[in-house]
């Protein structure tokens, strides 16, 4: 048996919605992960970064899904559960996760710290949530702190360029 790849036309929105896989209960129990939207934290004057995650009401994902944080730093969030179910926000920390509970329909706020690049996951722990979606991303891009880097020569980087043409392949 072989397995053909066909070119995929649709745009990425559409695709999920004619698969499925963009709302809980059809093609799945749950939400794949990071089906959701994608946004950015804005900055403060004082290098502090915000931003607003929600619940929506019976769709069991994080809107945003991938929240991107353009550095390293304190970032401070307000959380929105709009559901009719109680869910909780387990969310990454230096020195610790930190934990808010959400009854249905309230709201919350948690200042956390991410210091150095790279992917942070985050879920609601309670009852099945993770299993049915409620899952998602922070991305913090930037450079790793000099205290943090390895003593060792530079090691080559694509240019942006390159990234750009490889993708194209």
């Amino acid at each position: 048996m072989t397995i053909t790849e066909e070119a995929i036309t649709e745009e990425r929105a559409d695709l999920l919605s004619r698969l499925g896989l963009d709302v809980q209960n059809d093609a799945t129990i749950g939400r794949v992960l990071s089906t959701g939207s994608i946004a950015e934290a804005t900055e403060r004057a004082d290098g502090t970064m915000e931003a607003t995650i929600r619940i929506k009401e019976d769709e069991y994902c994080w809107d945003p899904a991938i929240l991107v944080l353009p550095h390293g730093g304190d970032l401070e969030l307000t959380i929105i559960n709009d559901d009719k179910n109680t869910h909780a926000c387990l969310l990454p920390n230096n020195g610790g996760p930190k934990f808010l509970g959400l009854l249905n329909h309230s709201k919350g706020k948690a200042n956390i710290t991410l210091d150095g690049p790279g992917y942070y996951w985050y879920s609601s722990p309670a009852g099945n949530d993770e299993g049915r979606g409620l899952t998602a991303a922070i991305v913090v891009g930037g450079e790793v702190p000099p205290e943090a880097r390895l003593d060792r020569p530079k090691q080559p980087r694509p240019s942006k360029s390159i990234v750009k043409e490889i993708v194209k392949e």
